[in-house]
């Protein structure tokens, strides 16, 4: 398999959620996709938000990246508005709240 072809992989494969609580809730904005990649926009609405977190919805998502007023964030916390960028896809609509859940 090469570089371009493990890197535009529609599916990266199934996550699961171990954590049985979850330590927050973001609520959806817009959905985009960039080089291949789901972004979601939106503001954490309860708890706290790490790369390599998990947000579930229909599906479950590990969030690879956060950023925040252009810039990389190491974290966010409730109130926050903030763009993630996602492992893999998780189908979803403006308004939708996901559950955040420790990796």
């Amino acid at each position: 398999m090469s570089f371009l072809s493990k890197f535009f992989k529609k599916d990266r494969g199934k996550v699961e959620i171990v954590s049985r609580k979850p330590v927050g809730k973001f609520r959806v904005e817009k959905s985009l996709r960039i080089l291949g990649r789901q972004v979601l926009i939106g503001e954490v609405v309860e708890g706290i938000i790490y790369p390599g977190y998990k947000l579930r919805g229909k599906k479950t998502g590990i969030v690879m990246k956060i950023e925040m007023e252009k810039r990389e964030a190491d974290f966010a916390v409730s109130g926050d508005k903030v763009a993630l960028m996602l492992e893999n896809e998780i189908p979803c609509k403006k308004g939708d709240e996901l559950e955040i859940y420790q990796s």
